[in-house]
């Protein structure tokens, strides 16, 4: 279980000083929680996220532990380091958005005639109780030729998870190369 610790003050200075010991700033939030301010190590973060099985994980900050998500994340513009992390808490029966990671199989046709494959999307948003959700949708794109895509529509969603996104909305496509 990844371990962090309760940030007792979020001025700037506290947060820089935070960053350069090696931590990594995150907020848990959830319906009905009382936002936490924590840290974690920035490499025991990554090396964490890298190994997860699932895309609901276990974290312990202080003496209270929460089932969160990865919400959305802030890197440095110019180093690529992460700076800052929103992390969900799923609560069991609750309805929530969460973004479900994409993962295809397959080598499409269209990449011997002269085709590249393009995620439009890496993750698409749902609404589902934590039990429910996917940890991601694996989309079979050896049928793909040059011009196909394969849009919201096509996904088959799980029982009790939804999708609110325009069903004609690409998710991942075969384009020419130019």
């Amino acid at each position: 279980m990844l371990e962090g610790i309760i940030r007792e003050s979020t001025s700037k200075s506290a947060t820089k000083k935070l960053r350069r010991d090696g931590y990594l700033i995150a907020n848990i939030y959830g319906k009905g929680l009382e936002n936490v301010n924590a840290a974690f190590k920035t490499g025991d973060f990554i090396k964490y996220l890298k190994h997860k099985e699932h895309l609901i994980f276990p974290v312990k900050v202080g003496d209270k532990e929460f089932k969160v998500v990865v919400q959305e994340y802030q890197k440095d513009p110019v180093t690529g380091e992460l700076l800052h992390v929103d992390l969900l808490a799923a609560q069991d029966g609750v309805k929530q958005y969460f973004y479900v990671p994409i993962k295809v199989k397959g080598t499409p046709i269209g990449l011997k005639n002269k085709g590249v494959l393009v995620y439009h999307r890496r993750r698409i948003k749902v609404k589902a109780a934590p039990e429910n959700l996917p940890d991601y949708f694996e989309l079979d794109v050896s049928n793909l030729d040059v011009g196909d895509n394969i849009l919201i529509r096509d996904i088959e969603m799980p029982e009790g998870v939804e999708c609110y996104l325009d069903p004609s909305i690409p998710v991942v496509g075969v384009i020419k190369a130019k």
